[in-house]
């Protein structure tokens, strides 16, 4: 049984991970800062498979390393699979509108907490020579739309970084790669438009996006393929969209 580390764990495409991880097989380590939603996890998930959970913002050096470290006990103490998808975007403005607090709670969260993590769990897997990192990206990583400045500017950071890492990871056979959702029906526009309901809603209408369910479903194929087969890099649109700016809509 192989132990996954899932960081954004308890909403969106994190907890579908989970769901789907557990159900075919894998001990979770749930990450993310609320704690509530992780223990409520721990007790359904843990009729099925071993879990434990880690309650730390991944912004917070100090406390991932510590989390991280806390893991000490079967088997738990050794991470098979690292899922980085803790991330957010906040805001839609044009560059000369946005808020600087805004600039850095992704660039923290979405770029530096992924290398946080990542920094945290490789020695282990390069001590083994072995492991596997899914760094979940962004078709924000493969092109900028208008107002999405900083936003894709993290995505694109993350595209960049998960490339260094697989060169950087190579000769200790372990596995990088990156899956790079469209649009996908979560939370993630209620927290860009700080909780605007109705503006986040429309971003969804007349069309069928992506639901957590079809990435997770992406995310264990890419974890499930051969030791000799990597899946480097996964771009995956709903069906109605084309580009970030292009999407068919029944209105």
């Amino acid at each position: 049984m192989k132990t996954a580390l899932i960081t954004g764990a308890t909403s969106g495409i994190g907890l579908a991970t989970a769901i789907t991880l557990a159900e075919n097989g894998f001990s979770l380590v749930l990450c993310g800062r609320n704690t509530q939603k992780l223990n409520e996890l721990e007790k359904e998930l843990g009729d099925l498979v071993p879990v434990t959970t880690l309650s730390f913002d991944v912004r917070d050096q100090v406390a991932v390393n510590k989390a991280i470290a806390s893991l000490t006990n079967e088997p738990f103490d050794f991470i098979d699979i690292l899922i980085n998808n803790a991330g957010n975007a906040h805001g839609l403005d044009a560059i000369d509108q946005g808020s600087t607090e805004d600039w850095d709670a992704m660039l923290d969260i979405n770029v530096k907490g992924l290398l946080y993590v990542s920094k945290a769990i490789i020695p282990q897997m390069r001590d083994a020579g072995r492991g596997h990192i899914i760094n979940i990206g962004s078709t924000a990583g493969k092109e900028v739309y208008p107002k999405g400045n900083v936003y894709c500017g993290s995505k694109h950071a993350v595209d960049a970084i998960t490339t260094g890492m697989r060169l950087d990871l190579n000769p200790y056979g372990i596995r990088v790669g990156a899956v790079n959702p469209g649009l996908v029906e979560t939370n993630f526009s209620k927290v860009r438009f700080k909780g605007d309901t109705n503006r986040a809603d429309q971003v969804y209408k007349g069309y069928m996006p992506l639901q957590p369910e079809d990435v997770a479903d992406a995310i264990l194929f890419a974890i499930t393929r051969p030791p000799h087969v990597n899946i480097a890099d996964l771009t995956m649109m709903c069906t109605a969209q084309a580009s970030s700016t292009i999407v068919k809509k029944e209105i």
